[in-house]
């Protein structure tokens, strides 16, 4: 028999004779513990919404009760609130109104706390942020055989509305024949 094989036969023989002792269930205290540890690193890495976090919460730990207290103890120490998620994605550059409300929604945000958030978005800033997409993107879509459906779409699924696209195109459109006629002089 090699010195290998002599070793790892020692080696099962001790650890099949000598059990492990049971592992024992934390306490309610160490559990709620362990849950907040976890909420702060869950929030370290990314802001969470209260609908988020409770969900990331409750497969970590069944117990609906111990999950609200430990929300009810990071809010209370402001590391969670709806409302800064909220404004932290209403102020976030190259998506429309739409894609925020959309995305707020999914995230659980409350109704009141989107619109609010909303309501602090500058429409002119988003007008030039769309018109920055457009002017970025718009070599791509001419070589496209419909070049202002391209766009068109392209801003929609961005969460533009139409009312505010149509216009851009316009111009866009306007502008593009302008340089035409400059190249042909």
């Amino acid at each position: 028999m090699t010195r290998r094989a002599r070793s790892t036969t020692q080696r099962s023989d001790t650890e099949s004779s000598s059990e492990r002792p049971a592992r024992r269930e934390p306490t309610p205290e160490e559990q709620r513990e362990q849950l907040l540890m976890y909420a702060f690193r869950a929030l370290g890495q990314r802001a969470l919404s209260e609908s988020e976090l409770e969900r990331r919460m409750l497969r970590r730990n069944e117990d609906g009760e111990l999950v609200k207290s430990v929300l009810e103890r990071v809010r209370e120490l402001g590391y969670l609130s709806d409302l800064q998620v909220a404004q932290a994605e209403a102020r976030r550059r190259g998506i429309g109104t739409g894609r925020v409300r959309q995305k707020l929604r999914q995230r659980g945000v409350d109704t009141l706390l989107i619109e609010e958030a909303l309501a602090e978005r500058d429409p002119d800033a988003e007008m030039e942020d769309a018109r920055t997409l457009l002017d970025r993107r718009w070599p791509s879509f001419q070589r496209a055989a419909h070049p202002q459906k391209r766009a068109f779409d392209f801003l929609m699924r961005r969460g533009y509305s139409s009312g505010l696209i149509w216009p851009l195109l316009r111009e866009k459109a306007a502008q593009q024949e302008l340089d035409d006629l400059e190249a042909e002089e």
